[in-house]
């Protein structure tokens, strides 16, 4: 017996419905992000126009993320949830049923890897206490493995040297905690750039070589990941010193001279929640601070 699912209120007057919380992977590559535009294929809408056919749901089914990536921006640990009818969820009479329903109907480039009913008070979005993302650069002379072209970015840097890692994460360093960092985002009417920085740093990845940044926030304005990694190539090639970044950051601007990195070496790796009982107020705090 599975436990009885929570019921949240009428959806589009629906019946009642049920949270489901899903638990998706994508390769960026050939989707124009996640949100649903008509007339373009992304993440979003292929995941819900999957769910309602599977479901055999009466009405579209919509999906809310914990972090809407770019074009050609990939995810390993991308969360979502849905409110969708009662009825039709009872009607996966087992827990794997509706998994393996969508790896048919989805396309290859896209998985859910699990879904089932939310705890009371999850929202993927508001819910989350932290995403972490990840930034794959090669920087060898020769340039980058044909093989991964997809999700590295080369970087030849001076002279052929390799990137600086030491260098890079003494400039990160100076950028975590809190900040306003509207100089490394895309600015949005009302919407608040203060984050909370919790953890930046740049490894080698073993086997590969590549460099690697891991980043991990309570939340990421637009852009602000890629922006982040242009004003820290720069200082691992030699063309900036470690404290640039930082005046980046002191000034609230955008600098023309720290590009945005290309899409294709970012990945959503992780969201955090809280347990289960701090959910909805998790939710509270993150609306009343961020305001977006």
């Amino acid at each position: 017996m599975t436990a009885e699912p929570p019921v949240v209120p009428d959806v589009e007057e629906s019946g009642p419905s049920v949270r489901l919380r899903l638990d998706i992977a994508y390769d960026g590559t050939a989707f124009h992000g996640w949100a649903r535009q008509r007339g373009l294929r992304t993440v979003q809408g292929e995941i819900e126009a999957a769910l309602t056919t599977a479901l055999r749901a009466p009405l579209p089914v919509r999906l809310v993320c914990a972090g809407r990536t770019d074009a050609g921006v990939h995810a390993r640990g991308q969360v979502a949830h849905a409110d969708v009818p009662l009825a039709a969820y009872r009607a996966q009479d087992r827990p794997d049923r509706l998994v393996r329903r969508l790896a048919g109907l989805l396309p290859d480039d896209v998985r859910v890897h699990a879904v089932g009913p939310a705890p009371d008070g999850f929202d993927a979005r508001w819910s989350a206490r932290s995403r972490t993302y990840t930034y794959r650069v090669s920087d060898r002379p020769g340039g980058a493995d044909p093989l991964t072209r997809s999700h590295v970015v080369w970087h030849s840097g001076r002279g052929g040297a390799p990137l600086d890692l030491d260098a890079m994460n003494a400039a990160a360093e100076q950028l975590l905690g809190e900040h306003d960092f509207a100089a490394f985002c895309r600015r949005r009417d009302g919407a608040s750039s203060v984050r909370t920085l919790l953890e930046l740093r740049w490894s080698r990845e073993p086997g590969s070589g590549l460099a690697v940044m891991t980043v991990r926030a309570d939340a990421f304005c637009h852009s602000m990941v890629r922006a982040l990694v242009g004003a820290l190539l720069p200082v691992g090639d030699g063309r900036r010193d470690v404290a640039w970044p930082a005046g980046i950051l002191a000034g609230r601007e955008r600098d023309p001279d720290a590009d945005v990195a290309p899409p294709q070496g970012l990945c959503l790796e992780a969201v955090e929640y809280p347990p289960d009982t701090d959910l909805a107020a998790q939710a509270q705090r993150a609306k009343r601070f961020r305001g977006d």
